[in-house]
């Protein structure tokens, strides 16, 4: 069954339509609010669909004793606790205001990443046009429900999830009469090797649930993406930052400014090589076809009279007369006249 788009705001994402890329700001904006602003701008002048962050309070989603992952304690200071990492990376509510008005102005959709009912409400009453769920919530029923429920598009990331687990996720969604269901290959680690991605994964994802499928990177680098969109990805995620030696999180394994620029004009020409998938000549090849393909001439002067074999024909280009699908036109046939070499054949010149 095809699997029909779906709109973000004014983003028709799906199957034919072009690659809805989210900058992922995350929390690189360090919880310094002038930051977060200069991150949208950045993702406009990149070429960014959208740009994306995330709201919680820490005091919702982790326990004071609660340790850091390993990745985190590489790439922040080990002695903080992770609860007063949060705490330090959450933005305000006024905060989350005055970034949308931003991203609107700049044409941007804005979208954010809640960790908790309460917070998927207070960005449904801020009027997101759609939402993106971590990895982590793939199995968060009561969360998956409620967002379900209003009718917007939910993007759901994968990682660290079992198939089965990912079935029961989307089968929560669907009971609350939503189909708008993009589910993104991902996984959980940052950065990930790349013979940890599975951009395969897309093809098994699409084909289990007829949904619509994406990827949120976590490699080095931005050539990864692109082959995830030619192999059918319709949503790209990706973490960006303004300077990835920053401490932070996810400074690491986010892209500056001008590798974002480079992935998302990689994705737009790898778009227009993907194509039709109908073979035929393009104009530009009927042209060429006259100048590069061969015709059948005389190898020898042929005098008339003479019994044409094969052995008297070759090839030459130009392309305009007779190829050499049609030797049997010729060869075994009489010449009605004396043909020079190289002479292109016609048939006027057999009998």
């Amino acid at each position: 069954m095809p699997v029909k788009a779906i709109h973000i705001a004014t983003h028709p994402v799906g199957p034919g339509h072009p690659c809805f890329i989210i900058a992922e700001a995350g929390v690189n904006h360090d919880g310094d609010l002038t930051k977060a602003l200069h991150l949208v701008e950045v993702a406009a002048q990149v070429g960014a669909n959208a740009v994306k962050f995330q709201t919680f309070k820490a005091d919702r989603v982790i326990t004071a004793a609660a340790p850091k992952a390993s990745y985190q304690k590489v790439t922040t200071d080990a002695q903080e606790s992770q609860f007063a990492m949060l705490h330090r990376l959450e933005l305000q509510p006024d905060d989350h205001r005055t970034i949308q008005q931003r991203a609107v102005e700049l044409g941007l959709v804005f979208l954010s990443t809640p960790y908790s009912v309460e917070d998927a409400r207070f960005l449904l009453d801020l009027g997101v046009p759609a939402f993106k769920l971590a990895s982590i919530d793939v199995v968060n029923t009561p969360l998956l429900r409620a967002i379900a429920s209003w009718g917007k598009p939910l993007i759901l990331s994968s990682g660290m999830a079992t198939m089965g687990e990912i079935e029961r996720g989307i089968e929560t969604v669907r009971t609350a009469n939503n189909e708008q269901i993009i589910l993104l290959q991902c996984t959980t680690n940052y950065p990930i090797q790349d013979d940890e991605v599975n951009l395969r994964v897309m093809h098994t994802l699409r084909q289990a649930f007829e949904v619509v499928v994406g990827f949120s990177d976590h490699t080095i680098g931005w050539e990864i993406p692109l082959a995830a969109v030619a192999l059918g990805a319709s949503v790209i995620e990706k973490h960006f930052t303004l300077d990835r030696l920053a401490p932070g999180p996810d400074h690491a394994a986010s892209l500056e400014p001008g590798d974002f620029a480079r992935m998302v004009q990689g994705i737009r020409r790898v778009e227009q090589a993907l194509g039709s998938s109908q073979k035929r000549p393009l104009p530009v090849e009927l042209e060429n076809r006259k100048t590069m393909r061969r015709s059948l001439v005389a190898a020898i002067d042929i005098p008339a009279g003479t019994t044409i074999t094969e052995e008297m024909l070759t090839l030459k280009r130009p392309g305009t007369g007779f190829g050499a699908e049609a030797i049997d036109l010729f060869a075994g046939r009489t010449a009605r006249q004396n043909i020079v070499a190289s002479t292109i054949l016609a048939l006027e010149m057999v009998e």
